[in-house]
């Protein structure tokens, strides 16, 4: 269990984070780095299962408020690739519990503060939890409206639905001759795929589809369950869900000794809908710059 802090909830993971970055060399992959956070924290299988209204997991909402507000105050970099990584500040900093209330107390003035500005004032809308355990909505989650809108259109799929779904973003997504299988007591496996490396090299791939209405979070038995009915059928397996995995799920996933499956959780099925190019219409924006206009105005 994370150290209790004062102020918001999410505060606790901001030194852990921070520890982590070091330890990763002062960068690392957003899940690699939130999946390390709850097993240094000694998040129990239990709390990483909470989640928020909107379904999303309360541990990574509340890891990922924390990443916010150390990018505010200048500690990480503010890469949305995936990525999180330590500023020359970040890697110096040796904050406490005080320090890093300190941190958010001065993020906050500074929010205050910026009203004029359209992206200032979205700053500043996502970016104000109470001081309470209430839930907190994911940050900049307004500029990702699209992303809550398809999980939560991917929720509402009957069983069937999903399955069917998930086998056009395979084929979408290069797997070639994928078939549901829609077989009952078959140990959960939904369907069958064929995914070429390259002319001479093809793996057939077994996968599960665990759509959750509204929350859910997949369990290392429910893993293992899918490993004994995928041995000796199939070279790899993958689960593909709406919700999220527990840290002890992922490291079954990968355990040595055993096949690996891969894992799909509810961000990174957005992504793929995204790199497919299926069920999201691009949408064109601008912003006025200013500075053009400068020389007009003598």
């Amino acid at each position: 269990m994370a150290k209790k802090t004062k102020g918001p909830a999410f505060l606790r993971y901001a030194v852990p984070i921070l520890d982590t970055l070091k330890e990763l060399g002062s960068s690392g992959n957003a899940g690699e780095v939130v999946d390390r956070v709850i097993e240094r924290c000694k998040i129990s299988e239990r709390e990483q299962q909470e989640t928020t209204s909107n379904g999303q997991s309360r541990v990574r909402n509340q890891i990922a408020w924390a990443r916010f507000y150390l990018a505010k105050a200048g500690l990480l970099g503010a890469s949305r690739r995936g990525v999180w990584n330590l500023t020359p500040a970040g890697h110096a900093a040796k904050l406490d519990a005080e320090g890093v209330l300190v941190l958010f107390k001065q993020a906050q003035r500074q929010f205050s503060r910026k009203g004029a500005g359209a992206a200032d004032a979205a700053d500043a809308v996502d970016a104000n939890p109470t001081e309470s355990e209430t839930e907190e909505e994911e940050p900049e989650a307004e500029a990702h409206d699209y992303k809550v809108e398809l999980l939560a259109t991917l929720r509402a799929l009957p069983p069937a639905g999903f399955e069917r779904v998930c086998q056009r973003l395979l084929r979408e997504s290069g797997f070639q001759q994928v078939v549901v299988t829609g077989k009952s007591n078959d140990g959960g496996i939904d369907g069958h795929g064929v995914l070429e490396v390259n002319p001479l090299v093809t793996f057939k791939v077994l996968f599960q589809c665990k759509r959750y209405g509204e929350r859910g979070s997949v369990t290392p038995s429910q893993v293992r369950d899918f490993r004994g009915a995928m041995q000796g059928r199939a070279d790899k397996g993958l689960i593909l869900t709406t919700g999220t995995f527990s840290a002890e799920a992922r490291r079954e996933a990968t355990r040595d000794g055993v096949p690996p499956i891969e894992l799909v959780d509810g961000e990174k099925l957005v992504t793929m809908f995204e790199r497919a190019g299926i069920g999201l219409r691009p949408v064109q924006s601008y912003e006025l710059d200013a500075a053009f206009f400068e020389e007009f105005k003598v």
